[in-house]
């Protein structure tokens, strides 16, 4: 992993971790621009906020505000995008996605990829220990959250 991407996930797993201890699910995500530049960061409130519609990544966007073009943009995710999520990346052209980890979630990356996102997954242990210990604990709000 380059400095840069462990800088930049760093970022995001703080997120996770503030997301966890507030009682919710732990997943962050954090929107850089070109040159490194944090727009914004976030993390999964749907427990919190009694909101289906807020994960980490939707919140990091929110949180980056209006921009002109996201094409040069990063969005950091501490686990692989959901299809909502994807959704969101693809919508808005953003065009480089950094995944902490997708052994416990196999979300929609691969989909990203084949349409030009350029996705790199870094399998950082820090994140799959994280979400294993959260599904081991919590395995109906687990299930709730990627609607199983």
């Amino acid at each position: 992993m380059t400095t840069d991407a462990a800088a930049m996930l760093a970022v995001a797993l703080d997120e996770a971790r503030l997301g966890r201890a507030e009682g919710g699910i732990p997943i962050g995500a954090a929107l850089f621009g070109p040159d490194g530049e944090l727009l914004g960061r976030g993390r999964n409130r749907r427990v919190q906020d009694d909101d289906p519609s807020t994960h980490a990544e939707t919140a990091a966007f929110r949180a980056a505000g209006r921009l002109r073009g996201y094409g040069r943009t990063t969005m950091v995710t501490t686990l692989s995008p959901c299809w909502y999520c994807s959704g969101l990346v693809r919508q808005f052209g953003i065009g480089s996605l950094l995944v902490g980890e997708a052994r416990t979630f196999h979300g929609g990356h691969d989909w990203l990829a084949e349409h030009g996102v350029r996705v790199t997954v870094l399998d950082d242990p820090a994140c799959e220990a994280l979400m294993r210990e959260f599904i081991a604990q919590h395995p109906a709000l687990w299930s709730e959250d990627i609607g199983r």
